[in-house]
């Protein structure tokens, strides 16, 4: 591989030499750097180039601000509600939104450091700065990159990955501030709301996706009266139990869910400076009013500047890039993995994209992608976590499915926790009894559906798992209960009884 030589040594605005490599990756998030470690390890060459932040948006305004503010919304929330036990009883604090903030600046920047930064470093791959640019043709295909010192050289790949993310996608709604309108009104997204330093007074929600759960009740712990206009039922492609759950637990913290609701237009009040927004709510027409508004109606793939069309790349309606089940686009040399494939937005399906990449690329492994069990997690609290298949989609299968929803009244450890808002439901197939589906809405949901995965893969049965160890005082018991409930009247169990 050609080393980058001195930017000192090429004038301004110049080409420099070619560089050659095994593997060209545009993007540096999860997929990439687990593509880079793999194909590393296998001896290959490896060049990363990335025009914005180091380590994608996961570390920069993804996963990790979001949940260290959500953490720390918690642990506000979690000290207010401690009057729920008796004897205990606090005090609201205002937050120090700058203080708060600042902490999770600095945790990102430590963690882009040490494992971004430093990880490459150790590797030994360079990290280029810089626009990157298909040319050449399909069976040719070639990257011109622009570099953020002013000079562009060209980069030859035996194979090259686009891990380049997604971004918030921002619908055309009158009134919105947009490029046909940028005097109009301002809005968040789930990235500018890492940033801000202050509390909204209030704040208007549209959406009701795991990204809009997660804002809403982070911003209504810290002190914001929130609104959320949804246009079906929250986390709608989740259990329709979930969606009443969290109703409940969000009312419970005075958040307002609007369902049914289509945002018309925006606008501005100019004598109390509030956002105002036309919705139709089935079928009247109804204003709503906060001091900011949130856009989280989902995340479009980024490929613009690619220049696909010309190395014979297909783009979806959305924007994706259509890639087989072993992750190929339509040119065999071009590869993508993570959010801009438009498959599931978690780091880690990105991860297990980067590594899937090079073994089939570099050692014809034939690898194809397999959500069957894959995990998914909504950090609000109680969290929502499910793996494997909803009762809808059993169904929708052809498979005759028999199901148990396991209120947390009948849960230990959300007794003693002192807070049993929530279930755990469990899926399975009625002829074999086999478990095809768990979802939860419980405190360490994310836990539980772990712990489905390894139930779903080893394909154990209702019985199987309602005759295993479980740990007495653990949320894992849940689902051994939820499938003793199968059988057997829970109501009529001892608390401990096995």
């Amino acid at each position: 591989m050609a080393l980058y030589p001195d930017p000192n040594q090429a004038p301004g605005g110049s080409h420099m030499p070619n560089t050659q490599v095994d593997l060209a990756i545009v993007g540096s998030g999860g997929a990439a750097f687990a593509a880079a470690i793999h194909a590393t390890k296998l001896g290959k060459s490896v060049v990363m180039i990335e025009r914005a932040s180091l380590g994608g948006t996961c570390v920069n305004t993804g996963c990790v601000p979001s949940k260290a503010l959500i953490a720390a919304a918690e642990a506000q929330h979690v000290a207010l509600d401690a009057g729920r036990f008796p004897g205990i009883t606090a005090s609201p604090v205002p937050v120090d939104m700058p203080a708060l903030v600042g902490g999770k600046q600095a945790l990102v920047e430590s963690m882009r450091a040490e494992k971004y930064a430093d990880v490459a470093a150790s590797y030994g791959w360079p990290i280029v700065q810089g626009d990157a640019t298909f040319a050449g043709t399909g069976d040719a295909p070639t990257l011109e990159v622009a570099r953020a010192d002013g000079t562009t050289e060209t980069v030859e790949a035996e194979h090259f990955l686009l891990a380049t993310g997604s971004r918030p996608w921002i619908p055309s709604i009158p009134g919105l501030a947009g490029p046909d309108d940028p005097s109009g009104v301002e809005y968040l997204t789930s990235t500018t709301a890492m940033a801000l330093d202050e509390v909204p007074e209030s704040l208007l929600v549209l959406g009701g996706g795991y990204v809009a759960l997660e804002q809403a009740q982070l911003f209504a712990r810290l002190g914001s009266k929130v609104t959320m206009l949804v246009r079906s039922r929250l986390a709608s492609r989740e259990e329709p139990e979930a969606s009443k759950a969290l109703i409940g637990v969000f009312a419970d913290e005075g958040i307002r869910v609007v369902r049914r609701a289509t945002v018309d237009a925006v606008r501005r009040d100019e004598a109390t400076g509030e956002v105002v927004a036309t919705a139709t709510v089935s079928g009247g027409i109804q204003e709503f009013r906060a001091s900011r508004l949130m856009v989280a109606l989902g995340r479009r793939p980024v490929t613009d500047g690619l220049n696909l069309e010309a190395v014979d790349v297909k783009t979806g309606d959305l924007g994706e890039i259509v890639v087989d089940d072993r992750l190929a686009s339509s040119n065999p040399r071009i590869w993508a993995a993570g959010d801009v494939t438009g498959h599931r937005e978690f780091v880690y399906v990105a991860a297990s994209h980067g590594t899937m990449v090079v073994d089939n690329a570099f050692a014809d492994a034939d690898r194809e992608v397999d959500y069957r069990h894959l995990p998914r997690v909504t950090f609000t609290s109680p969290a929502l976590g499910s793996v494997g298949m909803t009762e809808a989609e059993v169904l929708a299968a052809g498979i005759e499915c028999d199901c148990r929803v396991l209120p947390l009244d009948y849960v230990p450890r959300a007794l003693v926790n002192r807070d049993t808002r929530g279930f755990i439901k469990v899926v399975a197939d009625a002829a074999t009894g086999q478990i095809l589906g768990l979802t939860a809405v419980a405190k360490d949901a994310g836990e539980l559906a772990a712990a489905g995965v390894y139930i779903l893969e080893a394909q154990m049965t209702v019985d199987q798992v309602a005759h295993q160890w479980a740990p007495y005082l653990t949320m894992a018991e849940g689902i051994k209960i939820a499938c003793q409930s199968f059988t057997t009247d829970i109501s009529q169990l001892s608390c401990c009884a096995s």
